[in-house]
């Protein structure tokens, strides 16, 4: 979500972008066209990871996994998703994450971020279990000889700005595997941030993204959230009803313990007239760039005045009750409750079409709540936890227990109302109700078949709702080079 970008046709470059290739005549068209120059790291991709097995990075399916983006109506879709089994080469292990990026050169910050964070991490954890195998930690786990810099970093990211764990507080007794996981992620975090800093062919001064990730580990579940993009657990209750439990907590800054950081690092917090339910962060003398979150990857106009991209880190222990996790960008929860995604997922007609049947649908919400705006990019991944043979016993039995009560009460009914005629009156649904009260008669099911065709729609005279920015700063003349903006930091 965030601004488009454009193409100078003459050069095929997007604003901001330098070439890592020379041109030369073959790659002239015959028309006298300059072929645009396959820079891969200048779109955020890194060589060769396409060709890793088990990374799912584009709309599909696997055996545990759904994945399905959607652009929306503003312009390039500048969400990124990632699905990496046998991650760290453990059979058991699941990486997962959703990227939702804003600004000029959102799309490219997203795909960057999703494409270094999984092999960061694993390098930071093998230096991890290297260290320990060295004997460089202790018998709680906890590293007792590193650098002083690392020592700071964990020390300055964990007890300032992790406020919202509150798993470290809890006297449940936290596996071995996570807090060398946490320090790992943090690093990572932080490693990105700074080559994104200093990145020479992506423009991050107004660009940035979010970030929500997940590592299964067998039983042992971490989530790290950057942004407002969301995690929500699908499990089931005493009485085996299906509901939404969520994973992270959206880091807006009207947040208390966002705003208050921002505020003391003389950023400036507050919603406009407009759009009040909106918290946005702004520049201490300028009335830009109006973000709307409190954490960010990127953003570096923004990083001296309290936004920070430190990703808030929970655990959570899985149990047989446990079906399904749904990672999504804010496209989706804008429009969709945690119960209304959970229960689209579960009544999905397979697993390999759970993802893209709550994307219809959110696409669909868009068009009913606000049918004046732009809909948001919609991405989401979906991670299942049971084998679809125990899913399917557990669905069964639970269908089973409803048509029995169902039964027993019209029993009841039929005794109680014997020898006694009740005239019903069918209620006709006014036709002038339009497109609302045709949804509230239709299924799911019906909800995700129909055609789009069926219906006409156009947003192209419609008003972008909200924009994760605003506007973007101007320091510089328009003499110099935008590229020029780091010298400012």
């Amino acid at each position: 979500m965030g601004l488009c970008y454009s193409v100078d046709r003459t050069t095929g470059k997007e604003p901001g972008e330098t070439s890592t290739t020379a041109e030369t005549v073959e790659d002239r068209l015959g028309s006298g066209r300059w072929r645009r120059p396959r820079d891969l790291k200048g779109g955020g991709e890194v060589e060769g990871v396409q060709e890793v097995s088990g990374r799912l990075i584009s709309n599909g399916s696997s055996e545990i996994a759904c994945l399905y983006t959607q652009q929306g109506r503003k312009g390039t879709n500048q969400d990124a998703m990632l699905v990496f089994e046998n991650f760290c080469s453990r059979e058991d292990t699941v990486f997962c994450g959703v990227f939702d990026g804003h600004g000029p050169f959102g799309h490219m910050v997203a795909k960057k971020v999703r494409d270094t964070l999984p092999s960061t991490l694993s390098t930071q954890l093998k230096l991890s279990s290297e260290s320990e195998q060295n004997g460089l930690v202790s018998e709680e786990g906890l590293q007792i000889k590193c650098t002083e810099e690392e020592e700071e970093a964990v020390t300055t990211m964990d007890e300032q700005w992790c406020e919202l764990n509150p798993n470290e507080n809890n006297d449940e007794q936290l596996p071995e595997m996570y807090l060398p996981l946490k320090h790992a992620l943090l690093k990572s975090c932080q490693q990105i941030d700074k080559e994104l800093k200093m990145h020479s062919t992506i423009d991050c001064f107004c660009s940035g993204t979010t970030s929500v990730t997940l590592i299964k580990q067998g039983e042992d579940l971490v989530v790290g959230n950057i942004g407002d993009s969301r995690a929500v657990l699908a499990t089931r209750d005493e009485d085996n009803t299906l509901v939404a439990v969520q994973l992270t907590v959206d880091l807006k800054p009207d947040l208390p313990s966002e705003s208050a950081r921002i505020q003391k690092c003389k950023g400036r917090v507050f919603a406009l007239q407009d759009e009040p339910e909106v918290a946005r962060v702004w520049l201490p003398n300028s009335d830009s760039p109006g973000l709307a979150m409190a954490r960010a990857f990127g953003d570096f106009c923004l990083k001296d005045y309290g936004l920070i991209s430190v990703p808030d880190i929970n655990y959570r222990r899985l149990t047989e009750v446990d079906q399904f996790i749904i990672l999504a960008s804010d496209g989706v929860w804008d429009v969709l409750s945690n119960k209304e995604a959970v229960d689209i997922v579960a009544s999905a007609p397979s697993r390999s079409t759970s993802a893209r049947a709550l994307v219809d649908t959110a696409v669909r919400s868009w068009r009913i709540k606000y049918p004046t705006s732009k809909n948001d990019d919609c991405t989401v991944v979906c991670l299942y936890l049971q084998d679809s043979s125990v899913a399917s016993n557990v669905i069964k039995d639970s269908q089973k227990e409803e048509d029995s009560v169902e039964s027993v009460s019209i029993s009841n009914k039929e005794e109680e109302e014997e020898g006694e005629i009740v005239q019903v009156k069918e209620e006709s649904i006014p036709k002038s109700c339009g497109v609302e009260s045709k949804m509230v008669t239709m299924t799911l099911a019906e909800c995700i078949s129909v055609a789009q065709d069926d219906e006409e729609w156009s947003a192209l005279e419609g008003l972008t709702r909200v924009n994760s920015l605003l506007s973007i700063p101007r320091f510089l003349s328009g003499e110099l080079r935008s590229s020029s903006w780091r010298k400012w930091l």
